[in-house]
């Protein structure tokens, strides 16, 4: 993913609100579920890293990307936004 390609997807993620919350349990299972189906039907999300999460939010990123199959477009502070394009129907036209 370009830089350019990268900051248009962080200007469409602005207005997101973080549609799964990862506490203190971290990565399980479920949450992973929840994170490819919400990347299925969205493309693009917002993950939230609650505060007895005590993980660091860019490893979870990271961990979070690779099980998903995505990319880590951005994470600041502890919202992580995450990527995956669908294979028709892109909302989104960059690779």
């Amino acid at each position: 993913m370009t830089g350019k390609e990268r900051a248009f997807l962080r200007s469409s993620a602005h207005s997101l609100e973080p549609i799964v919350h990862i506490g203190k349990e971290t990565l399980t299972p479920e949450v992973v579920s929840a994170i490819d189906e919400a990347l299925t039907a969205r493309e693009l999300i917002k993950i939230g890293v609650l505060k007895n999460c005590f993980d660091d939010p860019r490893e979870i990123a990271e961990i979070a990307a690779e099980r998903s199959n995505s990319q880590v477009v951005q994470v600041m502070g502890r919202k992580i936004t995450l990527y995956r394009r669908k294979k028709k129907d892109s909302k989104y036209n960059i690779d």
